[in-house]
C-alpha cells in the first residue's frame, strides 16, 4: 500500500523541483540525484526530458568546462550529466532517440580538432554507445546518415574512447541481419583501409597502437563469431578486408615507411597485427574444442595471404635485425647497451618463430639464403641477458629442428638445417659458453650468464632431434659431414658437461622432488598415537586414581606433599617410585597423629572371622605374606555373610582400595586393591568359594630357606587355567 499510492518521503529534490527557479545546476549538486533518478522520480524525470533540459545536458558533455573553476570541481557537473543520460532510463533514452535536432548536437563533437579532450570523449563515447544499445535500429539509421563518419572515426583514432565506439558499433548489434549491414556498410566505407594507414612511423604513437588494437579485435571477434555459428555464418567483409593480400601488403609499406628515420612504434605495431592473422589458438588451449575443417579452412585463407604477403619482404625484416632504428643508449645495471636490443627486433623475432611454425618451402629458403639465423644466433649472446630474446631465439630452433623437410622435384630440402649447423658455427657455440668466460661479467658470474639455460635447452633438442626427432636421419648426415674432431667435442660435452648439468637441474631438492611425498612426510600425516586406546585409558585411570589414594594418605597422616614430588612430572607419569617410598610412624601416644592414625586403621581395617584366635596387635611387627584377590575376596564375603544381621557391609567405590586383615595362625594380612569394580557375583548355592576350586588349595608351605631369598616360587603352583576347566 505504501509504494502503491507513491507515498514515499519527499527529498531535498523534490522541494528545490517545486521551485519555479529551479535551474539544472542546482539539482545536479544534489548528492541524491543519480539515486533519485535511477528510481525514476516522477517529479525529477518530467523535469530532465525536457527539451531545453536534455540540450543543457548534452553540452555539458560535449563542451569545455570554463578554465576559472576549481580542477577538482571542473568537471563535476559533465560526469553527473553523463550519469543521468546514461542511467537506463527508457523515458529519456526516447526523448534523446527521437529528437534529431539534439543528436546531431551530440555528434558535433567529433567536429573539433584532434585531439580530443580524453574525458569529455569518454562522455560522448559511453552516451552513444548507450543509444546504440538501447535503440540499435534508429542509432544506426542516424550514424549510416552520416557520410563523413569512416573519415571522423580514423581522424580521432589517437582516442581511446572512440576507439571502443568502433568497437561497440561492431558488437552491440544483435540481429544478424542488421549487424551484416553494419559490416558491410563500414566495408563500404573502407574502415579497414583507414585503420592500415595509420599504423605508419609518421603518424602519432598513439593512432598506431589504437589502430593496431582494433584491426586484431576485429580479426579475433569476426573469426569467433564464424566459429560459434559454423557453417551458419555469414562471410564477414571486415574480416575479408584485413585478410586480403593486397591490404597486408599496404600494412607491410606503412610498417617500412622511413622507419630508419623514426621510432619503432609502427614496426612493433604492425607485427602484432601480422601475428594476429597467424594466431593458431582453436584446440590449443586446457578446454578448447578441436578446430573443425571449417575453422582450418577460413584460417588457411587468412594465413596462406599473410605468408605470400610477408615473403617478399623478409629482407626488409633481415635488414632490420642487423641494422635497427637509431636508439639512444641506454644504461643498465650490468653496463650501457649501445644501441639497445629495442622492441622492434624482439617482435621481429617473435614474427619469424611464427612464420617457420607454417614449414613453408620458399620462406626457409629465403631466411637459409638471407641468413637470418645467423643474425639471431649472434644476437642471443650479444644481449646475454635478454631473456626475451633467447625465448624467441630458442623457438625459432626448436621448430626448424622438428620441422619435417620439404619435398620439391622429388627432393627432400632442409635448407635452415644446413644453415644452422655449417653458417651458424651452431655447436661450437654451444659448446664454448661453458668454457669460455665473460669478461664483461665478473668471475663469480661466469656460469650465471642470462642465456644459460636456454642454451642447456637448445643442446638438449639437439641431442633429442637427433635420437628421436623426425629428423634424425637427416641430422644424421649433416653430423658425419662435421669434422671429427668437432663430433668427438660433442660427444664429450654431450656425455659430460650437458649430462651434468641436466643431473643438477632434474636432481630432487632436500632429497626428494617437492612436488613428491616421501615416505617422511606420510609419517607426519599418520595418526598421532594419543593415549585414546582402551588398555591407555584404563593405566591412565589407574594411575590417577593411586595419585588421588596417595594424596589422601598423605593429608590423613598429614605428610607433606613436597617429598614425593618431582618436577616436570604429567598425569600419565609412572607411580612405581611410590611402591619405593619409605617413612617412619611414630607410634608414641603423646603424638597428636595417633589418636586420628588408629581411628582411622578401626575405620578401614576389617578383620576375618576367627573366633579361635585372641586378638593382637594388628601393627605387631611380623612377617608379611599376600594371598590372591581371590582369597581376599572369600574372606571379605564370608565376614559379610556372617554379620550381615548386625550391621549393613560398608559400600566400597569401585575405584577405592580395601584392606583386610587377620589374626590367623599363619598371621596373615591381605591387601587388595581393586581399581576397577569386579562384576557382580550372584551369593547363592551354586557359586562355590573355596580356594580350591581354582587350585590353590595344593599350594605346600614354602620352606624358609627359600623365602629368605626375597624370590617367590610358583612352582609347586597348579595351572589356574587348567583347574578351572576340571573342578573338583
Amino acid at each position: 500500500m505504501f509504494w502503491k499510492f507513491d507515498l514515499h518521503p519527499s527529498t531535498a529534490i523534490d522541494s528545490i523541483l517545486s521551485k519555479e527557479d529551479c535551474t539544472l545546476i542546482e539539482i545536479l549538486d544534489e548528492d541524491d540525484v543519480l539515486q533519485e533518478t535511477k528510481s525514476q522520480n516522477r517529479k525529477l524525470i518530467d523535469f530532465f526530458v525536457r527539451p531545453e533540459i536534455l540540450e543543457e545536458l548534452v553540452n555539458l558533455i560535449i563542451k569545455e568546462p570554463e578554465e576559472d573553476f576549481d580542477e577538482k570541481l571542473r568537471y563535476k557537473h559533465p560526469n553527473t550529466a553523463c550519469e543521468v543520460l546514461t542511467s537506463d532510463v527508457f523515458t529519456i533514452i526516447d526523448k534523446m532517440t527521437a529528437n534529431e535536432e539534439l543528436l546531431n548536437k551530440l555528434w558535433s563533437f567529433l567536429d573539433h580538432n584532434a585531439p580530443l579532450n580524453p574525458l569529455l570523449a569518454s562522455f560522448f563515447s559511453k552516451v552513444i554507445g548507450m543509444l546504440i544499445t538501447r535503440k540499435t535500429s534508429q542509432m544506426i539509421d542516424f550514424l549510416r546518415s552520416k557520410e563523413n563518419f569512416v573519415e571522423l572515426i580514423i581522424k580521432h583514432m589517437g582516442t581511446s574512447a572512440i576507439m571502443d565506439l568502433v568497437l561497440r558499433l561492431i558488437t552491440s548489434v544483435e540481429s544478424p541481419q542488421l549487424r551484416q549491414e553494419v559490416l558491410e556498410w563500414l566495408n563500404e566505407h573502407k574502415l579497414v583501409e583507414g585503420l592500415v594507414s595509420l599504423i605508419d612511423p609518421e603518424e602519432e604513437e598513439d593512432k598506431n597502437s589504437n589502430a593496431a588494437q582494433t584491426l586484431n579485435d576485429i580479426i579475433r571477434l569476426s573469426r569467433d563469431h564464424m566459429t560459434q555459428l559454423q557453417e551458419g555464418a555469414c562471410q564477414d567483409p571486415l574480416l575479408d578486408a584485413v585478410q586480403r593480400r593486397d591490404t597486408i601488403s599496404s600494412l607491410l609499406d606503412h610498417m617500412f615507411n622511413g622507419i630508419k628515420n623514426h621510432n619503432d612504434s609502427a614496426m612493433v605495431n604492425g607485427v602484432f597485427v601480422l601475428l594476429t592473422l597467424l594466431e593458431v589458438k582453436r584446440g590449443m588451449g586446457e578446454g578448447e574444442e578441436p578446430m573443425t575443417a571449417l575453422d582450418a579452412e577460413r584460417l588457411a585463407q587468412g594465413v596462406s595471404a599473410t605468408l605470400a604477403a610477408v615473403t617478399p619482404r623478409l629482407k626488409d625484416f633481415h635488414d632490420l635485425l642487423s641494422n635497427p632504428p637509431l636508439m639512444k643508449p641506454m644504461t643498465t645495471t650490468i653496463g650501457i647497451l649501445d644501441p639497445p636490443l629495442g622492441n622492434a627486433r624482439l617482435q621481429i623475432a617473435k614474427l619469424l618463430s611464427s612464420i617457420l611454425g607454417t614449414n613453408s618451402d620458399s620462406i626457409n629458403q629465403e631466411l637459409a639464403t638471407l641468413g637470418t639465423m645467423s643474425v639471431l644466433w649472434e644476437l642471443f649472446f650479444k644481449y646475454s641477458w635478454n631473456n626475451f630474446l633467447h625465448t624467441q631465439v630458442e623457438q625459432c630452433i626448436c621448430t626448424i629442428l622438428n620441422n619435417p623437410p620439404t619435398e620439391e622435384d622429388g627432393e627432400t630440402h632442409t635448407p635452415l638445417v644446413d644453415s644452422l649447423f655449417k653458417d651458424c658455427n651452431f655447436l661450437e657455440k654451444i659448446m664454448a659458453a661453458w668454457e669460455e668466460p665473460d669478461h664483461e661479467i665478473t668471475e663469480s658470474q661466469a656460469k650465471h650468464r642470462g642465456y644459460m639455460g636456454h642454451l642447456t635447452n637448445i643442446a638438449n633438442h639437439v641431442v633429442h632431434a637427433r635420437e628421436k626427432g623426425k629428423n634424425k636421419d637427416i641430422l644424421e648426415t649433416v653430423f658425419n659431414d662435421l669434422p671429427e674432431k668437432q663430433r668427438e667435442k660433442w660427444g664429450v660435452f654431450v656425455t659430460g658437461t650437458l649430462a651434468e648439468i641436466n643431473k643438477t637441474n632434474t636432481s630432487e631438492l632436500v632429497g626428494h622432488h617437492p612436488l613428491q611425498s616421501s615416505s617422511d612426510d606420510d609419517d607426519d600425516y599418520k595418526p598421532i598415537p594419543f593415549l585414546h586406546s582402551e588398555s591407555s585409558l584404563q593405566q591412565v585411570f589407574s594411575n590417577y586414581q593411586m595419585q588421588q589414594m596417595t594424596a589422601d594418605f598423605m593429608d590423613t597422616f598429614g605428610l607433606d606433599g613436597d617429598d614425593f614430588q618431582e618436577p616436570n612430572e604429567g598425569i600419565t607419569a609412572p607411580f612405581d617410585k611410590i611402591g619405593d617410598l619409605s617413612f617412619n610412624i611414630n607410634a608414641n601416644e603423646d603424638n597428636p597423629n595417633s589418636a586420628l592414625f588408629e581411628a582411622c586403621c578401626n575405620e578401614r581395617i576389617q578383620q576375618f572371622d576367627d573366633s579361635g584366635s585372641d586378638e593382637e596387635d594388628v601393627w605387631e611387627e611380623k612377617e608379611l605374606t599376600f594371598s590372591s584377590v581371590v582369597e581376599g575376596r572369600k574372606s571379605t564375603l564370608s565376614e559379610s555373610d556372617s554379620e550381615s544381621s548386625d550391621e549393613e557391609e560398608e559400600e566400597v567405590s569401585p575405584h577405592q582400595h580395601s584392606i583386610s586383615s587377620s589374626s590367623s595362625d599363619d598371621d596373615r594380612i591381605v591387601f587388595t586393591w581393586n581399581a576397577f569394580e569386579p562384576p557382580e557375583v550372584p551369593m547363592d548355592d551354586t557359586v562355590a568359594m573355596d580356594a580350591s576350586d581354582v587350585g590353590w588349595a595344593n599350594v605346600e608351605p614354602v620352606p624358609a630357606s627359600e623365602t629368605d631369598t626375597g624370590w617367590a616360587n610358583f612352582d609347586s603352583f597348579t595351572d589356574i587355567g587348567m583347574a578351572a576347566s576340571n573342578p573338583a
